[in-house]
Formats: C-alpha cells, structure tokens, sequence
C-alpha cells in the first residue's frame, strides 16, 4: 500500500509500504477513506517529537471502512464505517478505568502515527479497536465526522472541560487555528458572556467571529490591553492557550483574573517560562493534557443531531495521494489560509492481510 512516512525532521514522502495485518486478537484492518493532518504532525516533522522515529507511517485521524477484526473484537465488523480516534485504550489499566484513556499504560493512549504506524495510509492496523474505533451514524459526513477523531474531543476535554468554563465567563482563546476554533465552538455550549479570540492571522480571527467569537485581536493589536479593557482590568475567567509556543503561553498567564484558569492545549517543542514571582499570589490554576476522547461519543451524538458547526473547518480537500501536497499546503497555512485539509480516495475494494514485515 502507499502511505505517508516520517524520514527524519524537515522530510516526509507518500511510498510504498508493507500492507499491515491483524496481530493481536483485539486489531482492526481498517481501509482509510478520509483522513486529516494535524498541527502535532508538523511539529512531528520538524523534530519536536523525538519519540517518533524516520519510517514511522504519520496520522493519529481518519474515518473508514473496517476490512478485518481479530478473534475478540466484538463491537465492528467488516463493513462497518468507523471514526478512528487519535487516542487508544486497553480498557484494562488503572488510567482506562478512570476513563483517562490518554494516560494509558496498557499499550495505548497515542500511539497511532507516534510509536506505531498511523493513518494517513491507504490501511492502517487499529489495536483495541473495541474502544478505540466508533460507529459513524450513518447522516454523518465522513469529512465532517474525521474532526471528531481529534480536534473537537482535544478542544473540549483538555480546553473546555479543564479550563472550567462556565455561563457568564469571559474566555480567551489564543490561537485560533483547527484546534482554537473547536475551542470556541465547544465553549459556546456554556454560554460564557464573552470570547475573545486572538492569533496573527486575520482570516483565521475572521472564522473565529463566523464561529462565536465575540471579540478579536491580532497578536500586534495588544490582545492583553483588549482583554483588560473589557474585563475592567480584572482580566479573564478562563485562557486557552492553542498554539504551543513560550511566547503565547506566557501570554496567557498574564491575562487570566485572579482566581481564573489557564488551559494549556498548544504541543511546546520548547521551554516555556513560568513566572511564578507573579502567579503565586493570584490563586491561578494551570492545567494541561492529553486529550482521552471520553467524549467522542457525545460529540458523535450530537454532530448526527446538528448541533456541532463543523463544516467551515475544512478549507481543502484533496486525494489520498495527493499527501504530500496536503503537508505542503498545511504547513503554509498563514499564505493558504488553510485550517484544516482532509483527503479521501479514490477506494479500493481489498487489502493484503498477509503478515506484514515491516513496523507496526
């Protein structure tokens, strides 16, 4: 089959691979039919994951056609179309029972696309798939549908949920990429009385106001002064930080209230500082995560009732050989306008099951 492999920091390419096979009783061979890149799969390329070594197929998000199961496999079965989350679960270990699937210690949490072979592949090898695959109700777009394997659940669990939003709130979210703009879509389910989106680009602020933002910043605009000026100087109740740089992170520290919470969603490749000399007094609570996906039933729930306003999301569609391409474009993102590409086709109808040798 083809996929896209890691070949070490600033190289990738769309090649042939091994096709891969069941080999534990609890895998899934599931046919990829859409597929999406992630902001975690750049910083991949660029070095920041050193965990992922070159010959590493990439992707950890994708919707697709089950070809084949294990022996105990009982929730799938060939022909059933599946959202394959960007998170795996033993369902076993201390952390699955807690329902913190991405702290996994039974061989799961993430490990698609980061420490086993992932999804953006004609095929890929889905271990745990009773947990970790979800039946895709059948009104659901498979374009739409791939936004829940990671970006919504990632925005709602580990911004949404940590920061503690609640109605009334004023919420800032710095960044305003894929993630950012699911972070604005999920906050609005609280009815917070404001959210004040802030990034560099201006037509990603302009899909953040499309999307429930009640206020923007360009980062050159004093996006601090803006949040103290409609905060009375107190500054707001709750501060997501989406984009995984020191600069922003740090940022969000100084415009959260006294009492308020800051979310680190963003992956940092670097260090950031944490200025405690003025934290300590303010009561701040900081949290950060690896999203579990708990909640992508829910959300799978209510995208078939209508409810999720996904579609704006997805700025660029391409086939699935057309990967390379996708990365470039995605990369470039602030000369794209990209926020979110997706590929799919064109299907194919069988796939080798014959044992791989290559990695898993």
């Amino acid at each position: 089959m083809k996929a896209l492999v890691f070949q070490g920091t600033g190289r990738v390419a769309w090649q042939d691979v091994p096709d891969p096979a069941v080999k534990d009783a609890a895998d899934a061979i599931v046919r990829v039919d859409a597929v999406t890149l992630c902001g975690t799969d750049l910083h991949i390329v660029k070095g920041d994951v050193p965990e992922v070594e070159p010959g590493r197929v990439l992707g950890h998000e994708a919707v697709g056609t089950v070809m084949e199961t294990g022996g105990d496999v009982r929730t799938v079965r060939p022909g059933d179309r599946v959202l394959i989350s960007c998170i795996s679960s033993c369902g076993r270990c201390r952390f699955c029972r807690e329902q913190r699937y991405g702290q996994c210690r039974g061989g799961g949490g993430w490990v698609l696309g980061h420490l086993i072979d992932g999804t953006q592949a004609e095929y890929v090898r889905v271990p745990f798939a009773d947990l970790s695959v979800h039946p895709v109700p059948s009104g659901v777009d498979s374009f739409d549908a791939v936004l829940l394997a990671d970006i919504f659940p990632t925005a709602y669990e580990v911004g949404v949920l940590n920061g503690g939003v609640r109605p009334g709130d004023t919420v800032v979210v710095v960044g305003a990429g894929p993630i950012g703009l699911a972070a604005i879509i999920t906050a609005r389910l609280y009815s917070p009385g404001r959210i004040i989106a802030v990034d560099l680009d201006d037509s990603r602020l302009s899909a953040a106001r499309r999307l429930g933002a009640d206020a923007t910043a360009a980062a050159g605009e004093e996006p601090e002064q803006l949040v103290a000026d409609l905060t009375d100087g107190l500054g707001a109740d709750v501060v997501m930080e989406a984009v995984g740089v020191p600069q922003t992170f740090e940022m969000c520290t100084r415009m959260v209230r006294p009492g308020g919470r800051v979310a680190n969603i963003g992956v940092h490749g670097k260090p950031a500082a944490l200025h405690l000399e003025d934290l300590w007094i303010k009561d701040v609570t900081l949290t950060t995560g690896l999203v579990d996906t708990s909640s992508t039933p829910m959300l799978l729930r209510m995208m078939a009732a209508g409810r999720l306003p996904t579609a704006e999301l997805v700025t660029h569609r391409f086939e699935l050989g057309q990967m390379e391409e996708a990365y470039d474009v995605f990369g470039r993102a602030a000369r794209t306008g990209a926020i979110k590409v997706a590929l799919g086709g064109p299907q194919h109808t069988a796939v080798d099951t014959a044992p791989a040798t290559g990695a898993g």
